[in-house]
């Protein structure tokens, strides 16, 4: 028997103009399960992202949050509600510590007086932000040192864990392993199966099908704007999920 889910999508059509992004979309995903969001550019499904976070409004069709509506005036009504959205672009400030990007717009203060004047608690929210990378297996030489030093796959690493750290129901993750080696992108996978772990719903959007058919439960696959395939990752092959985003047979060479 399926879970419940915990973010839904239903019924969600968006126009830009004549251009028709999303056409009737349904999507879910559960608590502790990894959907992954394939199709070629074009298939919508940035668009579909973009609504799912609170960046666009849907034309019509409604999101539901642990089976009750919910409407999104913009990303931060999102965030508020627990999802937190990780686009290719990171968003690290590398000339900051590994935590101050943790805690970047969420900064704790000292308390008593020097925390009314804005003194930052950096030890604390070091060592906290130390504690919660460890949960879901990202290793840093040290929570105070910049990003700028950190390798690639670190850096990403410590977005996702950013996201972890904050999200109390539903990650995002917009191609989190791209340009990414081998090494560096087994860390990323790494922290997406402890936020699984964790409980967290997680829905990875990729080109790369490698990684996709290696750390998700399930795969939706759109295609012009609608769902083509919603269906266990068990069910796919590299060839039939191929098939499956063009719509036309792999020919072997």
């Amino acid at each position: 028997m399926s879970k419940q889910p915990v973010y839904e999508a239903r019924g969600i059509s968006k126009n830009y103009g004549n251009v028709i992004a999303l056409d009737n979309v349904d999507f879910s995903v559960a608590a502790g399960e990894v959907v992954g969001l394939v199709g070629d550019n074009g298939a919508g499904k940035s668009t579909l992202v973009k609504a799912l976070s609170g960046a666009h409004k849907p034309d019509a069709g409604a999101l539901y949050l642990d089976g009750q509506p919910v409407e999104w005036n913009s990303p931060h009504d999102a965030l508020e509600r627990g999802i937190e959205t990780l686009y290719q672009d990171s968003s690290l400030a590398p000339d900051l510590s590994v935590s101050a990007n943790v805690f970047l717009g969420r900064e704790e203060v000292v308390p008593g007086f020097w925390g009314k004047l804005g003194f930052l608690a950096n030890k604390s929210m070091d060592a906290r932000a130390r504690q919660e990378l460890e949960k879901v297996g990202i290793a840093v030489p040290s929570s105070s040192r910049s990003v700028a030093k950190l390798s690639g796959g670190q850096r990403q690493a410590v977005a996702i864990g950013r996201a972890v750290t904050w999200a109390t129901k539903v990650i995002i993750l917009d191609e989190p392993t791209n340009h990414l080696g081998a090494r560096q992108s087994a860390e990323v996978l790494h922290v997406i199966k402890q936020a699984r772990e964790k409980g967290l719903a997680v829905i990875f959007i990729s080109h790369t099908l490698p990684h996709v058919l290696e750390v998700t439960d399930r795969i939706v696959v759109m295609r012009l704007g609608r769902v083509a395939v919603d269906a266990p990752t068990s069910t796919f092959t590299p060839d039939s999920l191929v098939k499956a985003i063009t719509g036309f047979e792999v020919v072997a060479s």
